[in-house]
């Protein structure tokens, strides 16, 4: 057997983050009465959801801190409203956050392809994302009791892509390299970092996107198609 370790991204591998995340915007667009600007929630939406993702791009390259994201996210939207306070804002994302905790929605096949590789594999959770909710995420969606360890980049000190997380995931998790492979969906974060890790990689490539720079290890376009490989 090649691999002993699997280290496993949370967020749209197996939590359906796109999803649960925009149930929850909408929530927070009703109850916070953002149609008093927006002309409808998908209107909000569009508008949030790339600038989101451009903070996200710009924490895992380490030009913004985690404050900075939790702070622009909202107050980009909010602004408009008359709402930019950093408390007032702040209090929006913690809200966010809490109920994204109890969201439960799962990438398709996510628990089939646990069950598969836990009796097989040492199986690790390896995120980005912050460290007063992903517990909860994993505890309430029925994922924790698959994983050994949960190593997140708050952990680190540093975000996927930089090799010093993998490098200290190795570590703390007693892996060796060359037994250990990284699964994930986000090229930039899970698949280009473990390359320069010197780690396999799988690529959940559901929409078939084309890879740049290498060619990954091994990439499917399901989780259940993991199956097939190990």
């Amino acid at each position: 057997m090649k691999y002993k370790n699997l280290f496993i991204d949370l967020d749209d591998t197996l939590w359906d983050t796109y999803h649960n995340n925009k149930e929850c915007l909408e929530e927070l667009y009703i109850d916070y009465q953002f149609n008093r600007h927006y002309k409808s929630f998908e209107a909000f939406f569009e508008i949030y959801m790339p600038h989101n993702l451009d903070l996200w791009a710009k924490y895992r390259r380490n030009e913004i801190n985690k404050q900075t994201l939790i702070l622009e996210r909202f107050r980009y939207v909010t602004r408009p409203l008359g709402i930019e306070d950093p408390a007032t804002v702040l209090k929006i994302n913690q809200d966010f956050l809490q109920r994204t905790t109890t969201k439960t929605r799962l990438v398709p096949g996510a628990i089939e392809i646990l069950e598969y590789l836990r009796p097989t594999y040492r199986l690790f959770i390896l995120s980005n994302r912050f460290r007063e909710v992903q517990s909860k995420k994993l505890e309430n969606s029925g994922l924790s009791s698959y994983f050994e360890r949960m190593i997140l980049s708050e952990d680190a000190g540093i975000q996927k892509p930089h090799k010093e997380i993998f490098d200290f995931a190795l570590k703390n998790t007693n892996s060796r390299r060359r037994e250990t492979l990284m699964i994930g969906d986000s090229w930039e974060a899970d698949i280009v970092g473990a390359h320069d890790s010197k780690i396999d990689q799988l690529w959940l490539n559901p929409e078939e996107l084309s890879p740049q720079e290498f060619t990954p290890t091994y990439t499917v376009h399901s989780l259940v198609e993991i199956k097939n490989i190990l």
